[in-house]
């Protein structure tokens, strides 16, 4: 007999032509089933029973569609949806907190991630005129090699204005940026400022609160950031207020611009000079204002619109050349552009050709951002059809009384929305807590965009593709299950262990989750090696207790032997000397020098530091040949120590004694060396020492080195040389550094990748593990009976460890033999541009994978020993 007439032309009547279908085929089948189990008479009944049943629902509905309103997204439904899906949250307080912690972990680091790359795409981006200032640079090739650098000679400023002034709205010629002494009455302050030409303002479009961009055209005149306007001044008006800088150069302040946001080159330019003034400062100045070959300015400019960066740096490219020496044309100058936009993500050049920089690093932790969020909701997706043979007689019900596939699809993206919404809000909360963190490390001052549309348009976006995309699978997968089967129990789940391909999609997002973690692990220690490599490096002198004081005003010079005596008497330090470079740098790089046996063709370049006699007992420097500086000798002050770096360069077998001519025929001066050391690291660690003279001048020295007394505490003898120098120098403050802080700041942006790494990887690792959990859970709720079935037959609990076991150990190792060849490559390209770099070693891939396949073991145990435990009786029960 078949089913009864009326009850199929009710559903025909009041059923939706998008559902009636199939809502008749599951009812059909469902008759088809209650046929064979309880028979026809009471299966007509049932069928007639779900019919009525049918008829509110179908009759909502059709109603709600006549106003053109999808049923499944009525207001009444999506309060039932939400309302279900918190029940389901709470009933299952583990996997919820694992969902919903994981999903937030996810984008929490994703949010991270983007404020971070909100922050460097958006670098610079405070001027306004971002798209038209561009750096004048220059290159030149020595010795076969193309060298780029941003110092440009004096005269260019100039050159450019006359000649190619059509091209440009704006140009200044700037001194660099450092630190100087502002005094005003009593008050001294270190502030770091620079000189610039009076188009500087406009150009770089600074926002003045007081005064006038006109401001730098009066020769002594200063503009002030406003923070320094507050330090100084107070609530009191500072125009018009007259300063000093570094006790020598009288000033008026005609001006006070808004702090330059951290995330922009000039962030730290916390005054500006007029470029006149500095340049009637200082004789050296004066003397290369025609000098095209002294390389020591800068010079920025704006272009005009109508122009291109490419078309004015072809006109300007033999600007430099064409006013050259014959003698120096060899080097082969050229001028060119480097815009404002590129200054901070790619600045890296080679052989004149630009190779990148920190954008490397935006694409590689976007990447990592978006592969964390995908591997969260890739959890998602896991434990959600782990648990859905538990919920396979429910959607069987479900569907038996009426809900159409729709309802379901509706049901389940809520409950994986509502997840989300959740996720995002406690995603929200750490971000608050670990932005501190977060910004310490990026070295950012980022804060969370709250007042910004396009902060809450992406966060509310961001939520729905995210739940979309996480529920969308477990949605349409378990919506999937016809009722009869469901409620038979026999789902596609059901038959895993027959079915084993319905296994591989979980398999290969597992495959994906610990190919990514496995990859960060092997950068994190990578990074780790290269950073550790580079400061065991020798570096040819002692760190330890040396101190540096720059010589920041007049009142520094002629007091070298006084504070001398002074502090050796206090006892604070055991020796001092006096420097033209920090002992962390170099100022200054000089050519023209001759000696015997020198090729003609070889460009004589090289680091000179002048330096007083005890510089080499201060810093204590290692000597391969000859002796020190002595002021026993007084031949010396026509002396050179070498390193061997320099040695090497020349060519020369016996250095000691070997004579070195500098200067043009008619002034050149000879100097003898006396000495060879063993090469300092002054410049990056990770690039070869540069050939370098160290010649005695008390004149031309900037920097005061000090070597504490390793007797006492340091801060013990900080505190005798401050009182020292305030007695000795009562105009100047006391401002110091220390040799070994300034050196290890050098390791400050890799120390920054490899700690936002290592945090990435543990994270990954994390989520990864619960990805893994979540198979596992699936897996062992899938094999529960025949856990069962081998533990009466005999099984002991180890034997199902690793029954269990090792088919997650086989994807840790698919991952590991994936990530190998791909973490090789990109690191190993990383490394190239390191000339002193570590090895890849064997080893790291090896304790990374071991790594990995530990927490994998770890992590699958508890569900794997949990099973193993279980009694068997409550297992094959309902069997």
């Amino acid at each position: 007999m078949k089913p009864p007439r009326w009850a199929t032309w009710l559903l025909e009547a009041f059923g939706h032509p998008d559902s009636r279908e199939e809502v008749q085929g599951d009812l059909l089948e469902l008759y088809a089933y209650w046929v064979q189990t309880v028979g026809e008479r009471k299966a007509r009944w049932r069928y007639g029973l779900s019919a009525l049943k049918l008829l509110r629902p179908l009759a909502r509905r059709k109603s709600a569609t006549e106003y053109s309103t999808p049923f499944f997204l009525s207001p009444v439904m999506i309060r039932n949806y939400l309302k279900v899906a918190f029940r389901n949250l709470v009933k299952n307080k583990v996997y919820s907190f694992i969902n919903i912690g994981g999903l937030a972990v996810g984008m929490a680091v994703a949010m991270l991630i983007g404020l971070w790359l909100y922050d460097e795409l958006s670098f610079d981006k405070y001027h306004k005129n971002y798209d038209r200032i561009a750096q004048v640079m220059q290159q030149q090739t020595s010795n076969g090699k193309i060298y780029t650098q941003t110092a440009i000679p004096f005269p260019l400023g100039s050159e450019l204005r006359t000649k190619y002034g059509n091209d440009f709205k704006y140009l200044s010629m700037a001194s660099w940026e450092g630190e100087h002494i502002l005094t005003y009455g009593d008050k001294k302050f270190s502030k770091s400022g620079c000189y610039m030409e009076p188009d500087a303002p406009k150009m770089f479009s600074l926002t003045l609160l007081k005064g006038s961009e006109e401001g730098l055209k009066e020769p002594n005149s200063i503009l002030l950031s406003e923070s320094v306007a507050k330090a100084v001044f107070g609530k009191a008006d500072p125009l018009n207020k007259l300063m000093k800088i570094d006790n020598k150069l009288d000033v008026k302040v005609t001006g006070v611009y808004e702090d330059i946001p951290y995330n922009a080159y000039f962030r730290d330019l916390t005054f500006i000079a007029p470029w006149d003034l500095y340049t009637t400062s200082e004789p050296w100045i004066q003397r290369s204002r025609d000098q095209w070959g002294d390389n020591s300015y800068q010079l920025f400019a704006q272009i005009n619109d109508q122009t291109s960066y490419e078309s004015v740096s072809k006109r300007i490219l033999r600007a430099k050349y064409n006013n050259v020496e014959e003698s120096d044309k060899k080097y082969n100058a050229q001028i060119f552009l480097h815009p404002m936009r590129d200054w901070h993500l790619r600045s890296n050049w080679e052989e004149g050709v630009q190779t990148g920089g920190l954008i490397e690093y935006v694409w590689l932790f976007g990447i990592v951002g978006i592969f964390v969020l995908l591997l969260a909701c890739i959890n998602f997706m896991n434990l959600s059809t782990a648990r859905s043979e538990k919920r396979a007689k429910e959607i069987g019900i479900r569907k038996a009384v009426g809900s159409v596939r729709s309802q379901l699809i509706g049901q389940f993206l809520s409950e994986s929305l509502l997840v989300v919404a959740v996720a995002f809000v406690l995603a929200l909360l750490l971000v608050l807590l670990s932005l501190p963190w977060f910004n310490e490390v990026a070295n950012k001052r980022m804060t969370i965009l709250w007042t910004h549309p396009g902060f809450w348009l992406l966060g509310i976006g961001f939520t729905l593709l995210t739940g979309l995309i996480s529920g969308s699978y477990p949605a349409l997968y378990l919506s999937s299950f016809e009722p009869i089967k469901a409620l038979k129990g026999n789902t596609v789940a059901s038959r895993l262990q027959t079915v084993r391909f319905v296994s591989i999609p979980r398999k290969v997002l597992v495959v994906l989750q610990f190919t990514v973690s496995v990859s960060l692990i092997i950068g994190t220690i990578i990074v780790y090696r290269q950073i550790q490599f580079s400061k065991n490096r020798p570096i040819g002198y002692s760190r330890d207790g040396l101190m540096m004081i720059q010589m920041k005003s007049p009142e520094f010079y002629g007091k070298f032997e006084l504070l001398r005596s002074e502090l050796k008497k206090s006892g604070a330090i055991v020796e001092m000397a006096e420097s033209s470079s920090p002992i962390t740098s170099v100022w200054s790089n000089n050519g023209g020098f001759e000696w015997a046996g020198k090729d003609p063709n070889l460009d004589a370049d090289f680091s000179t530091i002048w330096v007083t006699h005890e510089f080499g007992k201060t810093v204590g420097w290692q000597f391969k040949e000859g002796r020190d500086f002595s002021r026993v000798f007084s031949t010396d002050s026509a002396s050179l120590v070498v390193n061997e770096a320099a040695v090497k360069f020349m060519g020369i077998k016996d250095p000691v004694g070997t004579v070195v001519r500098w200067g043009a025929d008619s002034n050149a001066r000879a100097f003898k060396i006396v000495g060879v050391i063993k090469d300092m690291i002054m410049d990056s660690p990770y690039d070869p020492v540069k050939q370098s003279f160290y010649l005695l001048d008390y004149d031309n020295v900037n920097w005061i080195d000090l070597k504490l007394n390793p007797a006492k505490s340091a801060s013990e003898s900080v505190a005798q040389i401050e009182a020292v120098f305030r007695r000795v120098i009562p105009s100047a403050p006391f401002d110091y550094k220390f040799a070994d802080q300034e050196f290890a700041a050098k390791f400050a942006a890799e120390e920054r990748i490899g700690t936002l790494a290592t945090g990435f990887a543990v994270l990954a690792i994390f989520i990864s593990c619960l990805g893994m959990f979540g198979l596992a859970s699936f897996v062992v709720e899938q094999r529960t009976k025949e856990i069962g079935v081998r533990k009466v037959l005999g099984a002991s609990v180890l034997n199902l460890w690793g029954l269990l076991s090792k088919d997650f150990v086989f994807l840790v190792l698919i991952a590991f033999g994936i990530a190998t060849p791909i973490a090789y490559y990109c690191l190993h390209g990383w490394l190239q541009k390191y000339e002193y770099r570590t090895e890849i070693s064997w080893w790291v891939f090896a304790a990374s994978g071991a790594g990995a396949l530990t927490i994998t073991l770890l992590t699958v145990s508890f569900q794997s020993i949990k099973a193993a435990l279980m009694n068997p009786v409550k297992s094959l029960r309902s069997e």
